[in-house]
C-alpha cells in the first residue's frame, strides 16, 4: 500500500506569515519613533500586511488541495488566522495614528511598539520550533512576561491621560485609541502563542 505524503509546504508558509509580523512590528515601531514619517511607515505596513493576507489565501488554497497534512486542519487554519490577527491590528494602528495625525512622540507608545516588536520575535522563533514543545513553552511564558508588561504601560498611560487638568479633549481620545490598539495587539500575540502552545504539545 502506497503511503500519501504530507503536504509539509505549510510550515514554510508558516515561517513566511511570521516575518511578515516582524517586519509590520518594527515597521510600526519606527513609527511611534519617527511620527514625522507617518505617511511613509503606514503604507510600508500596509504592503506588508497585503503581503500577509496573500500568504493566508495561499495557506487556504494548499489546505483545500492537501489529502494528508501535518498538523490538524483546524490547527493550520487557527494558525495562519491569529498571525494575520496580529498583522491587522498593526496596520489598523498604524492607519489611526495616520488619521488622527499623530506627529509627537509619546514615551508609552514607543514602549508599548517595543515590546510588540520583542512579542513578534518570540512567536517568530516559536513558529521555527513548532515541533518542539520545551521550546515553545518556554517562549509562551515569555511572552505572558511581555504582556503582563504591555498591561502595566497601558494602565499607567490611559491614566495619565485622564488625570491631565488641562487636557484637550481631541488628544486623549486619540491617544486612548492609539493606546487600545497597541495594547489589544500585544494581547493577540499572547492568543497566537497559546495557539502555538496547543499545536506543539499536540504534536510532540
Amino acid at each position: 500500500m502506497r503511503l500519501i505524503p504530507k503536504d509539509e509546504g505549510f510550515f514554510e508558509l508558516f515561517d513566511q506569515l511570521s516575518t511578515k509580523l516582524t517586519k509590520s512590528a518594527s515597521v510600526l515601531d519606527q513609527l511611534f519613533n519617527e511620527p514625522t514619517r507617518l505617511d511613509f511607515f503606514s503604507t510600508q505596513i500596509k504592503l506588508v500586511e497585503r503581503e500577509a493576507d496573500d500568504i493566508v489565501h495561499e495557506v487556504m488554497n494548499r489546505l483545500d488541495r492537501s489529502f494528508v497534512t501535518p498538523l490538524d486542519r483546524e490547527d493550520i487554519h487557527l494558525l495562519a488566522s491569529s498571525l494575520d490577527t496580529v498583522v491587522d491590528l498593526m496596520d489598523g494602528t498604524a492607519r489611526r495614528a495616520l488619521m488622527f495625525n499623530i506627529t509627537d512622540r509619546r514615551d508609552p507608545a514607543k514602549a508599548l511598539s517595543a515590546l510588540l516588536v520583542r512579542g513578534a520575535e518570540v512567536i517568530a522563533e516559536s513558529v521555527k520550533h513548532i515541533k518542539d514543545p520545551t521550546k515553545v513553552i518556554e517562549a509562551a511564558r515569555a511572552m505572558k512576561l511581555i504582556e503582563e508588561e504591555g498591561d502595566g504601560i497601558y494602565s499607567d498611560a490611559v491614566g495619565a491621560l485622564f488625570r491631565q487638568v488641562d487636557a484637550n479633549a481631541l488628544d486623549v481620545l486619540r491617544w486612548k485609541e492609539i493606546y487600545d490598539n497597541l495594547e489589544h495587539a500585544l494581547d493577540e500575540c499572547e492568543d497566537v502563542m497559546n495557539v502555538l502552545e496547543s499545536i506543539a504539545l499536540k504534536n510532540s
